[in-house]
């Protein structure tokens, strides 16, 4: 048996009406659904404004959101608005904040295996940095600076040896690592040796990234030291500690607020005597929280003495993150948010596989029925961005909500959608 959701892990502006109903931003959760639909990605914008004003304020101006964690122009538009720059990783990525109006000099492009067209299209829009992560990368960039005679700021994506205690499939950190020169091998060291003396790039700093939902402020600082250290000799003017850091998802979690990090972070960098301007690129922690998926319950299946499945209109679709990492999730009902949850329960998706489930180990109030609201938060990052058609089913809308109004920023998909390309 659980208690009421936890509000901690709700957006920054939910409130309990006195009919226990939950409203995000001024909106009832259950008449977003039925005006909306479902599946339906909900997100509290002031929620979304102040974890990058808290960014802003905490590491200065060059803070980058990670705009893997969710991107739509929405969301572009409202980073930069807040004075963040703006991290992404593909051509897609870029195409999709240039055309929301974030500035190319306001953006940072990474990527471990970019292509000759993303950096051609880097170089042709003025992006402000390119983390280069491969020595064929730098071979890329110098048949560019021949051709065309540009020569773009870069970091060098160093990777410091560190392991954070996350999955493996998001740790990032460790010398075995797809990303980046490792400073352990001598690899690292050639790099920056090759990128000072390159005509075909202006080295201006190091990026380093650990991995992702690391909840400890300590493995951030390892990397640090060992950041600090190597490039003590090449004094550069910027260091970049990337991304990763956790946030809650399930009750008893708990992670350092953005604030916090940053603190950690410079409190080592000043121990090291770093002189170089510090940045980092928070995704999860800026959006994760600020959002909640509201689904239809369609089926509920009672195996009397194994457990109960309650499906839903959604699924590995929407939140593919318990299938590929095995993430946990509360779940609760929005027109009870402050109801006792004594039943247990596993939410599950509506498709083909076994494997399609969104929690494992719920619970919700003992008077669920079929066609009520069923809500999952903390699913503002990497849901939505992740989301695939598989089964073909419809990718959900996305509805922003602010003192009472809520606005579709990304339409549902309709079934024209899915054969839109097809020749």
């Amino acid at each position: 048996m659980a208690g009421p959701i936890p509000t901690r892990l709700l957006p920054d502006t939910a409130a309990i009406s006195a009919d226990g109903r939950l409203r995000i931003g001024g909106c009832d959760l259950v008449d977003l659904a039925g005006e909306y639909g479902t599946p339906l990605f909900v997100y509290d914008e002031a929620h979304l404004r102040a974890r990058c004003r808290e960014a802003v304020t905490a590491f200065g101006d060059g803070v980058a959101y990670a705009s893997k964690a969710f991107l739509c122009d929405a969301m572009a538009r409202l980073a930069h608005e807040e004075g963040m720059h703006l991290d992404v990783a593909t051509g897609g990525e870029l195409f999709v904040a240039l055309r929301a109006g974030v500035p190319a000099d306001r953006l940072v492009m990474h990527g471990n295996n970019k292509s000759d067209a993303e950096l051609a299209m880097a170089l042709d829009e003025g992006v402000g940095r390119i983390v280069v992560d491969s020595f064929d990368e730098l071979d890329r960039l110098d048949a560019i600076a021949t051709a065309t005679g540009s020569r773009p700021r870069v970091l060098l994506r160093i990777t410091p040896g560190v392991e954070a205690h996350t999955h493996e499939f998001v740790a990032t950190g460790q010398d075995d690592s797809k990303f980046g020169f490792t400073v352990s091998s001598g690899l690292a060291t050639a790099a920056v040796e090759r990128a000072i003396a390159s005509d075909s790039v202006e080295l201006v700093g190091l990026h380093a990234h650990i991995g992702s939902q690391v909840f400890e402020v300590g493995a951030f600082a390892r990397a640090v030291e060992v950041l600090a250290d190597f490039a003590a000799p090449f004094g550069l003017a910027e260091l970049s500690v990337g991304g990763g850091l956790g946030v809650p998802y399930v009750e008893g979690e708990s992670a350092p607020s953005i604030t916090e990090w940053a603190s950690g972070i410079r409190a080592v960098c000043e121990a090291a005597g770093v002189t170089a301007s510090v940045s980092a690129e928070p995704g999860r922690a800026i959006v994760a929280a600020a959002a909640i998926t509201l689904y239809t319950v369609g089926t509920i299946k009672d195996l009397p003495g194994i457990r109960t499945y309650v499906a839903v209109d959604g699924g590995m679709s929407d939140n593919p993150r318990p299938v590929l990492y095995g993430s946990g999730y509360e779940t609760f009902l929005p027109r009870a948010a402050a109801a006792e949850r004594a039943r247990s329960v596993r939410v599950v998706g509506k498709h083909c596989e076994s494997g399609d489930l969104l929690v494992r180990e719920g619970w919700v109030p003992d008077d669920l029925v079929v066609g009520d609201v069923l809500a999952t938060p903390v699913t503002g990052a990497y849901g939505h961005a992740m989301g695939s058609n598989y089964n073909h089913v419809l990718r959900p809308a996305v509805v922003f909500v602010a003192d009472g109004d809520a606005r579709t920023v990304v339409r549902r998909e309709t079934f024209e959608d899915l054969v839109r390309r097809e020749v």
